[in-house]
């Protein structure tokens, strides 16, 4: 986690990006915003900072030679000499135009900005902060002269929502800087330009997205899979998807075979796991070691998509945690479907 302590906003430059579809064009600032009182350095903090969560890392990439990732090039320049902010931050403003290509990507004001004494965990480092706002919130003014109140409204931007955003920190530059992003505005493919085409991130190898992904993997396997090949039933994925999640709670350590032998047993089962998987994985471009430290902040994550809850019409939910031997499925003579469920205590 970031601890805002001693954080310190160094040089700030605001610019803003059209949409070049639109041929909205782009304003760059001949100055760095200057004189921040410390009430809206606080909030800028707030606004820029807070939304990470640092869990999830990635590094800057390309095809052939990192340092040909242009927002890897304008964020070593920065480090090299912050003072060259206003001049990187027209460059790279002018980057991102020119990724605004598809008609409903939104236009916006893009902040550069230098922070001093940002500490990440147990480590003191200068980051460089790239955010956009492209969402606008209408405010109520209420003031008071001697006799009436009075109200007004006004457009502008909520601190309490960052529409996208990338912090990079002054680490592990060889292998494309330490790097994690924000895109909040929504999952779209034209929406995907922040990430993919401006920054070019790759996840880091780490046990927090190696978990991630393998869950995500399981997952979408059992859901997306196993009814083109198998003849199983909702309450036998559903104790899959309990198995995996068990599995991931109970060890500290992964293991695939060891895994794949506890969860699905069945040897076909196993292969039609490892052949989804491998395509999943290349098709993503993603990298997940057969064995690894399990990320318990992933987990608690990815639990929230493994869906343990067998719905029946608009009637019943059935919400199943434990073994699928104690539910039997079956169906009455009149064609009536029906579940059998058996239980020792009732609370």
């Amino acid at each position: 986690m970031i601890n805002q302590f001693s954080l310190n906003i160094k040089y700030l430059s605001i610019n803003f990006v059209g949409n070049k579809a639109l041929e909205e064009g782009v304003f760059q600032s001949k100055h760095l915003v200057d004189h921040i009182d410390q009430f809206t350095k606080e909030s800028l903090i707030k606004y820029f900072i807070e939304p990470f969560k640092m869990e999830e890392f990635y590094h800057f990439q390309h095809s052939s030679a990192i340092n040909l990732n242009e927002v890897f090039s304008y964020a070593a320049r920065i480090f090299e000499s912050p003072k060259q902010l206003l001049k990187v931050a027209h460059d790279l403003a002018g980057f991102l135009y020119e990724k605004t290509t598809h008609p409903n990507i939104k236009s916006g004001e893009f902040y550069v900005c230098y922070f001093e004494n940002l500490q990440l965990d147990d480590k003191v480092m200068d980051a460089i902060g790239l955010f956009k706002s492209e969402s606008k919130d209408t405010f109520l003014k209420v003031f008071s002269d001697e006799q009436d109140y009075h109200i007004e409204t006004h457009s502008g931007i909520s601190i309490k929502k960052l529409d996208k955003g990338c912090l990079i920190f002054n680490t592990s530059k060889n292998e494309g800087y330490k790097v994690c992003v924000i895109d909040s505005t929504n999952k779209s493919v034209e929406a995907q330009y922040w990430k993919n085409d401006f920054l070019n991130l790759k996840q880091i190898s780490d046990s927090y997205n190696f978990t991630r992904n393998f869950l995500t993997v399981t997952k979408n396997f059992i859901a997306e899979q196993l009814d083109d090949e198998f003849e199983i039933d909702k309450t036998a994925k559903i104790a899959l998807l309990n198995r995996s999640v068990d599995y991931f709670k109970e060890n500290e350590t992964f293991q695939v075979k060891d895994f794949e032998k506890n969860v699905f047993e069945d040897a076909d089962m196993i292969e039609s796991f490892r052949k989804f998987g491998s395509a999943y994985l290349d098709n993503n471009n993603i990298a997940i070691a057969d064995s690894f430290e399990i990320s318990d902040q992933a987990v608690k994550k990815q639990v929230r998509i493994f869906k343990s809850v067998l719905k029946l019409d608009k009637n019943f939910h059935i919400y199943i945690h434990g073994p699928n031997e104690l539910i039997e499925r079956g169906v009455e003579k009149d064609g009536r479907k029906y579940y059998k469920i058996y239980f020792n205590n009732e609370a």
